[in-house]
């Protein structure tokens, strides 16, 4: 269930220039050193005034941030271990251990960096996938962890000991059961989250926490009129910002929150404004099919006209057609505002143009995103080959490039060359992947012999593209993991391999060969459940074709068979590790439609 938040921590807005600098900036409360009898005080950041930290050992109890040692200006919350604060806000519930604590006095924002075991990492979080956010152990429930955050859209995995030795992830979003060293969990939604996470099950649950569950325009404007609303969507990358394309007639509208006049807002100006809490209707003075927006931290809105345009098109001497001839878009269907394209451009400048003609066109002097405005400058283009997206009511564009490369290999001295390639050696020693015909991100290779990763030789292997290092991706999990831009080097275990690469996101898998198939699919297209698991695992082929007899062989780390099945073909099937001692295990599952290998955790 979706936990309902004051709208006051909604409306709050932080401003230095309200209350000027402070001297000093502390922590009290029964959490503290100094309990609630005095402050205990943060160091300001030298270069910005506005920031406050402090390293320190912390009690179980409350705390809050306060100014000049005085409690006219102090600040609370109930988010941990990330949020905004609030003015006058709920004293901080905190759970003992070691802290760095940092506090920004003019926005409120805040981080209590927790000293733990258990953390959350990835691009969906604020640091990226450079380090961990800590998360809090549940006294009542050992094994279990929880924390509150922002979280942007993107992916996140949760790990042990701000290390990849030890890492879960798993398909499913909001709740799912993290396998170890499983996928990327994605995060469809930017919004702040209240996280838990059992290392015992692997389960895991994302609790969206926002202020509503809905909001919509209604009125004598909107379709419904005063009794039906109208409801906006809420955008994946910004929860504060609600869209829709409406058609409105002449008339008054306002924005409300949960269908009911309990939270709602008006303006005063139309087509744009600031919304104010129970204002006055909205009045719409022009009947048209509009792009309605209202974000609910700013209160800004806006209501763009929508025009239907038969075609928009790119031209320019950057586009196959020059400025003579324009290079048409794709509509799209659900959408009429958005426009697409995939085209190969050269050197040099840019415009969109609706229905093939000078009258309306759209410019503007950034690449490779911006926002186009009517009769603007020329876009600037550097050459590449591009997917082209653009929105002919908002100008928002964006040229993001399709990287294909020529060529995938393996290199390194626990390869099959047993060296490292040597500069401009024309690919002597690199070990040639096959692209698949279908899509130009995976490659694949057969039969690959492997030596052990020896540390003190610079033993390991690497990917790289086009017989250079400008392009190379690496990563220390073996058999299988999500390889980066200049990673570390792959750890292999001796044996011949059959391997999987995906260019596009890194992912790759060395699956112990047999000649039996040579054709290699994504491995996300199957699933082991559970994973972890102590006795018995279910293979789910539920989204492969399958053709035949399918062969499952358990693998041991050191390359030994330890378990060899044959099943009759259907969506899924059970196999019994009951037998097999505790640690992990390469799944290797073939049949005559395609071949694959997973990784198995066994857990007593």
């Amino acid at each position: 269930m979706k936990k309902q938040l004051l709208l006051l921590a909604i409306l709050t807005v932080f401003s230095s220039a309200v209350f000027g600098q402070f001297n000093t900036v502390g922590i009290i409360g029964t959490a503290t050193p100094e309990d609630w009898a005095a402050s205990t005080p943060m160091v300001q950041d030298p270069d910005n005034p506005d920031l406050w930290t402090i390293e320190i050992e912390l009690a179980d109890g409350e705390l809050k941030f306060r100014a000049d040692d005085s409690w006219d200006v102090n600040w609370g919350g109930t988010d941990l271990p990330i949020g905004i604060a609030e003015l006058d806000g709920p004293n901080f519930q905190i759970i003992g251990g070691n802290y760095e604590i940092t506090l920004n006095s003019a926005t409120g924002d805040y981080f209590f960096d927790y000293d733990g075991d258990i953390g959350i990492t990835g691009d969906a979080t604020r640091f990226d996938w450079d380090r961990d956010v800590f998360l809090f152990p549940d006294a009542d429930n050992p094994g279990t962890f929880f924390g509150t955050m922002p979280l942007e859209m993107g992916e996140a995995k949760f790990r042990q000991g701000g290390d990849w030795a030890v890492n879960w992830g798993a398909e499913d979003f909001p709740a799912g059961v993290g396998e170890l060293d499983g996928p990327n969990i994605p995060i469809p939604q930017a919004a702040v989250y209240s996280i838990t996470f059992d290392t015992s099950s692997g389960e895991y649950f994302f609790d969206e926490v926002i202020g509503f569950d809905s909001l919509s325009v209604v009125g004598d404007a909107t379709p419904g009129g005063w009794e039906e609303d109208t409801q906006l969507q809420r955008d994946p990358s910004n929860p504060d910002l609600w869209t829709g394309v409406v058609e409105l007639v002449v008339g008054d509208l306002k924005f409300r929150a949960d269908n009911d006049w309990a939270v709602n807002w008006g303006g005063d100006t139309f087509p744009s404004g600031i919304a104010v809490p129970d204002g006055d209707n909205i009045v719409v003075d022009e009947a048209g099919e509009y792009l309605v927006s209202f974000n609910v931290a700013t209160l800004e809105y806006s209501f763009l006209i929508v025009e239907d345009f038969d075609v928009v098109s790119i031209i320019g001497d950057a586009t196959p057609g020059g400025w003579d001839d324009d290079s048409d878009m794709e509509q799209d269907p659900e959408n009429p505002s958005v426009w697409r394209l995939r085209v190969e451009l050269t050197d040099g400048e840019a415009k969109f143009r609706a229905n093939n003609d000078w009258e309306i066109n759209w410019g503007g002097p950034d690449f490779p995103s911006g926002v186009a405005t009517l009769d603007g400058v020329n876009i600037p283009i550097v050459a590449g080959e591009y997917r082209i997206t653009f929105n002919s009511t908002t100008g928002e564009y964006l040229f993001d490039e399709i990287i294909e490369f020529d060529a995938i290999s393996l290199v390194g001295r626990s390869g099959p060359f047993g060296e490292w390639p040597e500069e401009d050696d024309g690919g002597a020693v690199d070990w040639f992947m096959d692209k698949d015909p279908n899509d130009g991100n995976l490659w694949n290779a057969s039969e690959v012999q492997l030596v052990d990763y020896d540390p003190d030789d610079d033993g390991g292997v690497k990917f790289r593209a086009d017989t250079a290092w400008t392009v190379n991706w690496g990563s220390e999990d073996f058999p299988e993991g999500v390889a980066t831009q200049d990673g570390p080097n792959i750890q292999p275990v001796a044996g011949v391999y059959d391997i999987f690469f995906n260019a596009s996101n890194g992912e790759y898998v060395f699956s112990p060969s047999t000649s039996t198939n040579d054709i290699v699919i994504n491995p996300s297209d199957i699933k082991l459940i559970p994973n972890p698991t102590s006795d018995v695992f279910r293979i789910d082929l539920g989204d492969i074709e399958i053709q035949g007899q399918v062969e499952v062989r358990v693998f041991d780390m050191t390359g030994r068979l330890v378990l060899n099945r044959t099943f009759d073909a259907f969506d899924s099937f059970s196999l019994d590790v009951s037998g097999l001692s505790s640690g992990n295990y390469i799944v290797n599952i073939a049949s005559e439609g395609f071949y694959i290998g997973k990784r198995l955790n066994v857990t007593r």
